[in-house]
């Protein structure tokens, strides 16, 4: 399994942030491969992606979600396997660290060789720069839930 890690300030509040990133459908808008996240409730996605010619589909669940605070999901089937964790600090009214942590386990051949070469740290890194550019552009949320997950609940 491989962990990655990657943080960004953005120019936007924490709440700003936060709203934007639980819009799981608008992720194929920054994320690089993600072709499509299906919303199926408040704790669940399906998602859809095709990454170095490899098209994945897989389930997450939400474990954990704090509004302004943290999102932490798993897979829980499908072609991947994975947990995460975005959390998000505010550093002033109109400044945030958003900190995202993947545990991502490769799957083949073809995928191991990548992890193994940086490829899917790269990936991260840009998906983050990505959402940097998407949330100071738009210059608010193109949604919201603020409602709160709990782990086991």
């Amino acid at each position: 399994m491989s962990t990655v890690k990657e943080t960004v300030e953005v120019d936007v509040p924490v709440r700003t942030a936060y709203n934007q990133w639980t819009q799981f459908e608008k992720f194929p808008d920054f994320m690089e491969g993600v072709e499509e996240v299906r919303q199926l409730d408040d704790r669940h996605n399906h998602w859809t992606t095709k990454i170095g010619g490899i098209r994945r589909e897989f389930d997450t669940e939400i474990v954990d979600q704090l509004p302004d605070e943290r999102i932490t999901w798993r897979t829980t089937s499908g072609d991947a396997s994975q947990k995460g964790s975005v959390r998000f600090q505010r550093v002033d009214d109109m400044h945030t660290r958003v900190e995202l942590v993947m545990d991502v386990e490769p799957s083949g051949a073809a995928e191991k060789a990548a992890d193994m070469i940086g490829t899917l740290d790269r990936r991260i890194k840009g998906d983050m720069k990505r959402f940097k550019q998407y949330i100071e552009q738009r210059g608010g949320e193109s949604g919201a839930w603020r409602g709160r997950i709990r782990p086991g609940g």
